[in-house]
């Protein structure tokens, strides 16, 4: 069978979430330092490190057939590469940044104005949307400095913590658009190919659902068994089984990670006991 070529970033921290969701998944690399490809040990799946910068060129030539990637890379070089799955990790936002001295009011600021940039298609993009004509200075690593150098006005860069731009004397005015990893994959896939990247899909699917969810057991009167199933949907309903002690039952549900305080809060108030919270480390629906 041929193995799924898989492309990620080569260092930073966007590899570090690519390989630890392959492990997740049950995809296991014995790369060495410095090595640029590596193959899965009982998978039928290759690992390219490469530049990200790099890597829409290689999925549009069919060098490799699918990579976890940054959503800002594709947008800015990866037309025609399809999106099939987003990862919800190393998320952050292309944003347009002024010194913090000036006065912002609003995009049409930036009329007849020098932005530095490593995102020259996203940029123009964005400005032609807004009918903004200005002077895009294309630069290839820290943009940061260009305000305080005298070479541009304004910059567009990703940002995450914001932290870069207050060292720069910095101020973000603009978020042109949101990014996370995502999985794309090259036009050119075969349908072998395709077989394996569904399987993949799935375990990632499986993967992220569990980290999106909590498991909870909890012991209720058995006259506040509905009330409580009211709150928790579960997967399909929760499940429920008598306690040795006479009129009291244990509920097991799944709650979403992200309503968890309103949903425990709602769960006391209906006379839930003995409220216990457990991580999920893969939910298969």
């Amino acid at each position: 069978m041929n193995k799924l070529r898989v492309a990620v970033q080569k260092s930073g921290r966007l590899n570090e979430d690519s390989m630890q969701i392959l492990k997740d998944i049950g995809i296991y690399i014995d790369n060495g330092i410095d090595q640029l490809k590596a193959s899965a040990k009982g998978f039928p799946v290759e690992v390219f490190y490469l530049r990200n910068g790099d890597i829409p060129q290689y999925l549009k030539d069919g060098v490799v057939d699918a990579a976890i990637i940054g959503e800002n890379v594709l947008v800015e070089k990866g037309e025609g590469i399809n999106v099939v799955e987003k990862l919800g990790f190393s998320s952050c936002r292309v944003c347009i940044a002024v010194p913090k001295g000036d006065n912002y009011n609003g995009i049409k600021d930036l009329e007849g104005k020098r932005i530095a940039t490593s995102y020259p298609n996203t940029v123009q993009s964005f400005l032609d949307k807004n009918n903004v004509n200005a002077n895009l200075h294309i630069i290839n690593g820290s943009v940061e400095i260009a305000p305080n150098i005298g070479l541009a006005d304004a910059i567009v860069d990703i940002v995450s913590s914001g932290s870069t731009l207050f060292k720069n004397n910095l101020k973000e005015v603009e978020t042109i658009l949101k990014s996370e990893a995502v999985l794309a994959v090259s036009p050119v896939l075969s349908a072998e190919k395709q077989a394996i990247l569904d399987k993949i899909r799935f375990r990632i699917q499986s993967v992220l659902k569990g980290r999106s969810s909590k498991y909870v057991l909890l012991n209720a009167p058995n006259d506040k068994v509905q009330d409580i199933i009211d709150i928790l949907p579960g997967m399909k309903s929760p499940t429920v089984l008598p306690l040795a002690e006479e009129g009291w039952s244990s509920i097991h549900s799944v709650i979403n990670k992200n309503e968890f305080w309103e949903v425990i809060d709602d769960l006391k108030a209906k006379g839930a006991q003995g409220i216990l919270v457990c991580p999920i480390e893969k939910m298969v629906l």
